[in-house]
């Protein structure tokens, strides 16, 4: 199957989260009812780690009829409070990319914006059947670091989730979805089959394992938006306004990057 798929990216599933991460959050009654929109339509969720692995091997391990992914960024409580409960009541599977440097515990950074998972509710949800990815350590963005730093962000998640789980993650989402060609090739490096981005739209065999898009879904998201875009309709036009925020911040992030590099050479 090379038909493209809907990755829904989620982030907090929350009533009242706080001005960090409202914007990105959505309610538990919204997220229900967009599980039940996947439902009544057709959909069949499956993990990040099984449609790489269809696309990419030969023969392809089968996908189900209209497959779609349900991921979640950072590693918000609510995961575990609300949205579990609402995957498992429609035999629904997801993947949680998680910051390592968030999560409550022993590794916490303190960095992190809301209330967030600890490692027992993460193990929950790894034994609920939602696979478990990595997000950074700190959740910086990655194409600004030097090579030290990125792979100290990298290989630190991974070891982190696979002393915690038994299992490293195969699966890797680019914080802000920001990534590069070295960035991509450093994700590979240290272990990860695939990985996500943002992109707003669908993925496609031809981006790669190392570029598959998401669509955002948030808190204004109304239930015939969600419908129109997991089934692939005016996606460029609901995501208009975020393409041209994107554009300008993508100049004035490569002017950051320039800067800093001018710097490290007279240092």
């Amino acid at each position: 199957m090379n038909a493209p798929v809907p990755v829904l990216m989620y982030h907090a599933v929350a009533r009242d989260p706080n001005e960090a991460t409202r914007a990105l959050s959505v309610t538990p009654e919204a997220f229900a009812e967009q599980m039940g929109i996947l439902g009544d339509l057709g959909f069949h969720p499956v993990t990040t780690a099984r449609l790489a692995a269809h696309w990419r091997a030969a023969p392809s391990p089968a996908l189900p009829a209209r497959p779609v992914l349900i991921t979640f960024d950072d590693g918000y409580e609510g995961v575990h409070r609300h949205a579990l409960p609402v995957l498992a009541g429609h035999g629904f599977t997801a993947t949680l990319f998680v910051s390592t440097g968030w999560i409550r515990g022993a590794h916490d950074t303190g960095g992190g914006l809301d209330t967030m998972l600890d490692w027992d509710q993460v193990r929950e949800l790894a034994a609920g059947g939602v696979e478990i990815g990595g997000h950074s350590h700190t959740h910086p963005q990655l194409d600004q670091l030097d090579d030290a730093e990125l792979w100290t962000e990298l290989t630190r998640c991974r070891e982190i989730v696979a002393g915690e789980l038994g299992t490293a993650p195969a699966s890797f989402a680019y914080p802000y979805g920001y990534s590069s060609r070295r960035v991509r090739a450093r994700v590979r490096q240290a272990g990860f089959a695939q990985a996500l981005a943002v992109g707003n739209g669908l993925a496609r065999r031809s981006q790669g394992p190392y570029a598959l898009r998401r669509l955002t879904v948030r808190r204004s998201t109304s239930p015939e938006e969600f419908e129109r875009l997991v089934q692939g309709r005016a996606i460029a036009r609901h995501f208009a306004g975020d393409r041209a925020l994107t554009k300008g911040y993508a100049l004035v992030r490569r002017a950051r990057q320039v800067r800093r590099k001018a710097i490290r050479t007279r240092v």
